[in-house]
């Protein structure tokens, strides 16, 4: 049976959202990301493309192409929220589907054609998802992941288009391949000196000869050239919270202690959600006292795994909720609202000499372990106690001991 696989990628997601708080936006350039002098761009409008402005450009050229540019710094919690309401929708109406990114989604309606055509099934899908979200977006339907993000690109903005199956190289082959998901700017720069512009050139040179060029990743390249794909679509499971509970062998009031080992908790999180490229908006630490009552504290933040940030608000929930000066017996930390992505460094509280640390000591904790390396104040204690991944689901696992 052929695969029916739908992409579908919403437009300049980040500047569609912030036009939705603030129609004056609507058709002019604007850019989302770092205001500083040595920001980066994370988003802009197709007004500003127009003038060579591109996703991680440095904000100080992007602001020389385009002097007249609206510059917004940018709302992660907003995005969030809307990339939320979308995901309903598609949970509701496709049968299996996969959140490639915040504003990026397969679906496989393979079979779906027994029933209803499943190109006019994903336009009816659309529409709904444009009227219930006010959002743009495209979508492109083939028989895999590759082709149908391509057409989907081809479609852009705010359009939609199908690959009939059998005419993938066909469709493919006037293109760029620049246009070929996986080949990069270095990677293409590499094969555009070998006389290698066009996918009509790749489709026509032996599969043999790519990979003796590229290795394994010309291999890969030359399939997708031909429209072959057989990347399965992965179902989508949303992961709530990540926690941290420590029963104590027996009932303490050493406070030193207790904050060591908060401390070694929300260290011990915040590894786990850069290992699993997550972030969080929303921290709890919670005390079960001798008597077995439990209290816990919470607080709303912006996105975010660096350590600092969150050892320095779990050890202020900490000190506002241990109030009681009783005996303690289980002391926990939550990071909950999760969402994909990698943490965005702060240009005015980041150094680069920071930086480079806490990358250093995930490095070792990836190799030798999760305690191969700790604050001084959390040496000596032990983070893990019962652990709750993400509710129920798979922890996130270290690379090195991952199968």
């Amino acid at each position: 049976m052929k695969r029916s696989i739908l992409h579908i990628d919403l437009d300049t997601f980040f500047v569609s959202c912030e036009r939705l708080l603030n129609p004056a936006l609507v058709g002019k350039p604007v850019l989302i990301g770092g205001t500083t002098s040595r920001g980066v761009v994370a988003s802009c409008s197709y007004e500003a493309r127009r003038f060579g402005i591109k996703s991680a450009m440095p904000m100080r050229l992007a602001m020389q192409l385009c002097p007249q540019a609206i510059v917004i710094r940018g709302d992660s919690g907003l995005y969030s929220k809307h990339s939320h309401l979308i995901t309903e929708i598609i949970r509701e109406n496709a049968p299996t589907y996969e959140k490639s990114s915040i504003d990026e989604f397969y679906l496989d309606l393979t079979g779906m054609d027994h029933f209803f055509g499943c190109y006019q099934w994903a336009i009816e899908l659309r529409e709904k998802i444009r009227k219930e979200s006010g959002l743009p977006l495209s979508m492109g339907l083939s028989v895999n992941k590759t082709v149908s993000k391509v057409s989907t690109n081809e479609a852009k903005p705010n359009g939609h288009l199908q690959v009939i199956a059998g005419q993938e190289k066909t469709f493919l082959s006037p293109l760029s391949l620049m246009k070929i998901p996986s080949v990069g700017e270095k990677t293409f720069s590499i094969l555009r000196e070998m006389g290698l512009e066009k996918v009509r050139t790749v489709q026509q040179m032996p599969k043999d000869l790519m990979q003796s060029l590229l290795g394994v990743n010309g291999g890969t390249i030359w399939d997708k050239c031909q429209g072959i794909d057989l990347t399965p679509i992965v179902p989508y499971t949303e992961r709530k919270s990540i926690s941290i509970e420590r029963t104590f062998e027996r009932d303490t009031i050493d406070i030193s202690k207790m904050h060591s080992i908060v401390l070694a908790m929300a260290e011990n999180l915040a590894f786990q959600l850069r290992n699993g490229v997550k972030l969080t908006s929303c921290v709890t630490v919670k005390i079960r006292y001798a008597d077995m009552n439990t209290y816990s504290k919470q607080k709303r933040i912006p996105y975010t795994s660096c350590d600092r940030t969150l050892i320095n608000l779990c050890k202020e929930l900490f000190e506002s909720l241990y109030d009681r000066r009783l005996r303690v017996r289980l002391v926990g930390v939550r990071y909950s609202h999760l969402v994909h992505g990698g943490y965005q460094i702060n240009f005015l509280d980041d150094t680069e000499q920071q930086c480079q640390l806490y990358q250093a000591m995930d490095m070792l904790r990836k190799r030798y372990g999760q305690d191969a390396v700790k604050r001084a104040a959390a040496i000596g204690s032990k983070a893990i106690g019962r652990v709750n991944p993400f509710n129920g689901e798979p922890p996130i696992i270290p690379a090195h001991r991952r199968a």
